[in-house]
C-alpha cells in the first residue's frame, strides 16, 4: 500500500513537471514572439474589445456580457460610454498602421489618463456633480461616471468648481498634447502646417515626422546657426563645448526620429533571397535566424533622408560687387542603394558562427547584427568566466566558416560589453553623398566647413567638421577609394559653402584626379599640378597663416571666427589714417592629392611648411588635407603626423601601412573600394566607414551651375617663384656656359655635390663652391647641409627649360 501511494505521488510530480514545462515553454516562445506579431495582436485585441463594448453600449446586446459589459463602461465613463469603442479603435488603428508615432507606452498612458480626467470630471461638473445614493443630485451614469465623480468631487470640495473647471480643462488639454507628441511652443507650426496644407501651399509627405520633431529640428537648427556665426548661447556660454569632436552627432535625432526596429518577416525578403526595403537608408539591427539567441536593440538607426530640395542660401558677396550667389540645388545628387536592415545571408552566418563555438566549447551567444554598407558588424556575447581571448584567438576558424579573408574583430565593440567580428557583405551597398548630405545631421549643421564621409557599420550617416579636425590625413594602397573620398569632400564643400565663406588650393601632382574642378570660384590659384610650384604654394598658405595672426594679434582675438564676426558686427575699425578695409577672413582649405610627389621634389621645403601649417593654422582657418597611396615613414614623416590628429585609412597592403598612418593594425583587412577607418581628433579606437560615392556626372553638374555663378579670382602670388637671394653671389659674368654644364651635370646625375664638381669639371674649391651657390640661387638645389650632398630639387625633364631661362630665352 505504501508504494502505490509513492508511485501515485511520484506520477503526480511528473504530469505537474510535464504540465509546467509546457506552460513554461508556451511563455518562452511568446517572449520570443517577434515584436510586429505582439502589437498587432494588441490592436486585434482593441479592435475585438471596441466591438463587444459598442455591441453592449450602441445595440443594447443581450445577455449576461452585455449587460455586464454596460454595467461596467456606464458606471465608470457614465454618459461617454457612447465614445469608448471610438476611443479603443482609434488607438487600435494608430498601433497597427503608425506604431512609430505613439512613443513609449508610458507616454500613451499618462496622456490617455490625463485626457479621460479631465473630460470626465468637466461633464461631472457639467451635470451638477451627482452623488452616489443621492436621488437630488441624479445619477453617476447621467454624468461623468464613477471616475468623473472622484475626479470633481474631491477638486469641488477642495477648490469649488469654479476653480475646479479650469484646473480640469488644463489637464486634458495636457493629456491631449502627450498623446499626439506635442509641445506647447510647436503649436503654433502645427495650425500653420494644417493651413498650408488647406490651402495648398505645401504637401505634407505621407511619412512626415511629428510636430514635436519640426521643433526640435527648428530649436536644434537655431543653435547651430548661431555656432556657425560664432555667437554664444542663451546663457552666454561660449559655444565651444568640453570634448567636443569633429564628428557630428547623427545620433542627436533619436529624441524624435528614431523608432523601435520592426522585425523583417519572411516574406520582407525579396524573391531572391535579399531583405527588402525595411530599412530605407536607414539600418537598425538586424536579428539572426535562431531567435534565441537574439536580443533586440534598444533603438534603431536614424530614418532615411527625405528627397526634398535643400533650403536655398542666398548670398551676398563682396568679391566680385554686387553679385547673388545660390548654392546648387540639393536633387543634383542622385539618392543611393535602399538600405537593407537584414538578409538571409546574414542570418546564415549567425548560424555558421554559433557552430564555430560550438564546435570549440565557447560559452558564446551572437546577440544581434548591426548590417552596414559595406560589412555587418556581428555582436558576440561571452557567458561568464570566459576569456575574450578565446573568440579573438578564432579569427581563422572564423575566417574559414564564413569564407571571407577580410574577417575583424573588435574587443570590446566601443561602449557596449560585447565582442564584434565585422565581416563583409557579400553585396555590397552604394552610399550616395546627396544621401548623406540631406540626412538630418547634416542638414542641422550650418557650417560651411561640413563634409559628408559616408556611413558607418551601424549604417548611421558619417558627417564631419573639417575646421575641427584640424587637419586631415588620408591613405591608403591605389584603388582603395581615396580619390573617391577627396572628390566628396571637394563636393560637398561646393554644395555648402560659397566662395566667401570658402577658398581652396589644390594640388594635383598625378594632374587628372581634379581637373574637373578648374574655373570653380573657390579656387584661390589655378589647380596645381607642378610640385615645385605646390611647395611654392605652401610656403604663400604660411605667409597668409602669418598675415592673419598679425590682424588677430593686433585687434584682440583668438580665432579667426570671432574676428570675422566682430567685422561684420562692424565692432572692429583699422587704426586712424589707414586705408585698409577690414574684410572677414575666408575659410582656406588646402588640399595635396599626392604627398609623395612633393616629398620627392622638396621634401625640406614641404615639411617645414606642412609642419609648420599644422602647428599654428588652426586659429586662423586654415586646414590641410593630405592624401597619399605610398604611406612610408619617408612621406609621412615623425614631424607630419604628430601635428595632423585626423586620420582616415583606407585598405593598404601591408600591417607596417596601417601603422604608419593609424599607429595601430586594422586598415590591412580593409576590403577596398571606399571601406575605411576613420580616426578623428581625440578619438581612442577608429569607427569604419563606407565612404560616400559622388558619380563624375554629378561633380560636373555642381561645378557647372558653381562656374555660371561667379568667375574665379586669382591671386597672383601664390605660386610665384621667391627672387634670388641676394646673400648669394647672382653675378654670373663669363662663366655662363660653366653653370650650364655644372647644371646639366647635377641635374642629370641627381646629385649636388661640390667635389663632384671639382672633379668632372676639372674647377677648384672656390670655383665649384661658387658655382654651387649660383646654382642654389637658382633653385637648382637646395642649401648645404655639411658633408652631405645637396637635393637636387629640378628633375631631368624640366632641365631644357631651366637652361633656356638661364640663357634668357
Amino acid at each position: 500500500m505504501l508504494a502505490l501511494g509513492r508511485g501515485f505521488i511520484k506520477c503526480w510530480i511528473g504530469i505537474a513537471h510535464l504540465l509546467g514545462s509546457i506552460v513554461r515553454g508556451v511563455g518562452h516562445g511568446a517572449r520570443e514572439l517577434d515584436p510586429a506579431h505582439r502589437r498587432d495582436g494588441a490592436g486585434l485585441t482593441l479592435i475585438g474589445l471596441a466591438v463587444v463594448v459598442a455591441a453592449s453600449i450602441w445595440w443594447d446586446l443581450p445577455g449576461a456580457v452585455g449587460k455586464g459589459v454596460r454595467t461596467v463602461v456606464s458606471g465608470s465613463v457614465g454618459m461617454l460610454g457612447w465614445a469608448v469603442p471610438l476611443m479603443l479603435l482609434f488607438i487600435a488603428l494608430r498601433t497597427l498602421r503608425h506604431p512609430d508615432r505613439n512613443g513609449p507606452a508610458g507616454r500613451q498612458v499618462i496622456g490617455w489618463t490625463s485626457l479621460s480626467l479631465g473630460v470626465l470630471g468637466l461633464v461631472h461638473i457639467a451635470n451638477g456633480i451627482p452623488r452616489p445614493g443621492d436621488p437630488a443630485t441624479g445619477r453617476l451614469q447621467d454624468a461623468g461616471g464613477a471616475i468623473g465623480y472622484v475626479v470633481s468631487s474631491l477638486l469641488s470640495d477642495l477648490l469649488t468648481q469654479y476653480v475646479a473647471s479650469p484646473l480640469l480643462v488644463l489637464l486634458a488639454i495636457f493629456g491631449a498634447l502627450v498623446v499626439t507628441g506635442t509641445p506647447i511652443y510647436a503649436i503654433p507650426l502645427r495650425v500653420r502646417a494644417a493651413f498650408d496644407v488647406l490651402l495648398g501651399r505645401t504637401e505634407l509627405p505621407a511619412d512626415a515626422p511629428s510636430v514635436a520633431a519640426q521643433a526640435d529640428d527648428t530649436v536644434r537648427l537655431t543653435r547651430k546657426e548661431r555656432r556657425a556665426k560664432g555667437a554664444p548661447d542663451e546663457d552666454g556660454e561660449p559655444t565651444v563645448k568640453p570634448y567636443d569632436s569633429p564628428v557630428l552627432e547623427g545620433r542627436e535625432i533619436s529624441k524624435r526620429g528614431r523608432k523601435k526596429p520592426a522585425p523583417v518577416d519572411e516574406d520582407a525578403y525579396d524573391a531572391d533571397g535579399e531583405g527588402g526595403s525595411a530599412g530605407a537608408d536607414a539600418s537598425g539591427p538586424a536579428y539572426g535566424a535562431v531567435a534565441a539567441a537574439m536580443k533586440p536593440q534598444p533603438e534603431s538607426a536614424p530614418e532615411p533622408p527625405p528627397h526634398t530640395p535643400l533650403p536655398q542660401r542666398v548670398e551676398q558677396l563682396s568679391l566680385s560687387g554686387d553679385i547673388t550667389y545660390t548654392l546648387p540645388d540639393g536633387q543634383v545628387l542622385k539618392p543611393g542603394s535602399v538600405h537593407k536592415a537584414r538578409t538571409k545571408a546574414s542570418d546564415a552566418v549567425v548560424d555558421r558562427l554559433t557552430e564555430v563555438f560550438d564546435q570549440f566549447g565557447i560559452d558564446a551567444q551572437v546577440t544581434g547584427y548591426t548590417r552596414g554598407p559595406t560589412v555587418t558588424r556581428y555582436e558576440v556575447e561571452l557567458g561568464s568566466a570566459v576569456k575574450v581571448e578565446k573568440v579573438t584567438a578564432l579569427s581563422k576558424n572564423i575566417a574559414y566558416a564564413v569564407a571571407s579573408a577580410d574577417v575583424r574583430i573588435l574587443s570590446p565593440i566601443p561602449g557596449k560589453s560585447a565582442i564584434g567580428i565585422e565581416i563583409p557583405n557579400t553585396d555590397k551597398e552604394i552610399v550616395s553623398l546627396g544621401d548623406v548630405i540631406r540626412s538630418a545631421t547634416a542638414r542641422n549643421d550650418h557650417h560651411p566647413m561640413v563634409a559628408g564621409l559616408g556611413k558607418d557599420v551601424e549604417g548611421g550617416f558619417v558627417v564631419a567638421n573639417m575646421a575641427k579636425m584640424p587637419h586631415l590625413l588620408v591613405a591608403g594602397a591605389t584603388g582603395s577609394g581615396k580619390s573617391s573620398f577627396v572628390n566628396s569632400l571637394i563636393t560637398s564643400i561646393l554644395m555648402r559653402a560659397t566662395p566667401d565663406e570658402v577658398r581652396m588650393v589644390l594640388v594635383d601632382p598625378k594632374r587628372v584626379e581634379l581637373n574637373n574642378y578648374e574655373g570653380i570660384p573657390h579656387l584661390i590659384t589655378p589647380i596645381i599640378t607642378n610640385a615645385k610650384k605646390a611647395a611654392e604654394a605652401l610656403q604663400w598658405v604660411v605667409r597668409e597663416m602669418d598675415m592673419r595672426y598679425d590682424d588677430l594679434a593686433a585687434f584682440g582675438f583668438r580665432h579667426v571666427d570671432d574676428f570675422n564676426k566682430a567685422v561684420r558686427g562692424g565692432k572692429i575699425k583699422p587704426p586712424p589714417g589707414s586705408e585698409r578695409v577690414l574684410t572677414p577672413y575666408p575659410y582656406l582649405l588646402v588640399i595635396v592629392d599626392e604627398l609623395a610627389d612633393l616629398m620627392m621634389v622638396a621634401p625640406r621645403d614641404v615639411e617645414d611648411s606642412i609642419v609648420r601649417i599644422t602647428q599654428l593654422a588652426r586659429a586662423a582657418g586654415i586646414h590641410l588635407v593630405l592624401a597619399t597611396q605610398r604611406p612610408s615613414v619617408d612621406v609621412v614623416t615623425g614631424l607630419i603626423k604628430a601635428n595632423v590628429p585626423s586620420r582616415l585609412a583606407f585598405a593598404t597592403s601591408s600591417l607596417a601601412d596601417s601603422r604608419v598612418i593609424l599607429d595601430q593594425p586594422g586598415a590591412e583587412k580593409l576590403v577596398g573600394q571606399g571601406d575605411g577607418l576613420f580616426l578623428p581628433m581625440g578619438a581612442s579606437k577608429p569607427m569604419r566607414i563606407q565612404g560616400a560615392w559622388v558619380t563624375e556626372n554629378e561633380i560636373r553638374a555642381v561645378v557647372e551651375h558653381c562656374k555660371q555663378q561667379l568667375p574665379p579670382t586669382y591671386r597672383e602670388d601664390v605660386t610665384a617663384v621667391a627672387g634670388p637671394s641676394k646673400d648669394l653671389d647672382d653675378e654670373i659674368g663669363d662663366d655662363l656656359d660653366l653653370v650650364v654644364q655644372a647644371a646639366e651635370l647635377i641635374v642629370s646625375t641627381q646629385f649636388g655635390s661640390t667635389s663632384m664638381l671639382q672633379r668632372k669639371l676639372r674647377v677648384g674649391f672656390a670655383k665649384a663652391g661658387r658655382l654651387m651657390d649660383i646654382l642654389e640661387s637658382r633653385g637648382v638645389v637646395g642649401p648645404s647641409e655639411g658633408s652631405k650632398a645637396r637635393d637636387v630639387l629640378v628633375k631631368p625633364d624640366d632641365l631644357e627649360d631651366f637652361v633656356a631661362t638661364l640663357r634668357g630665352d
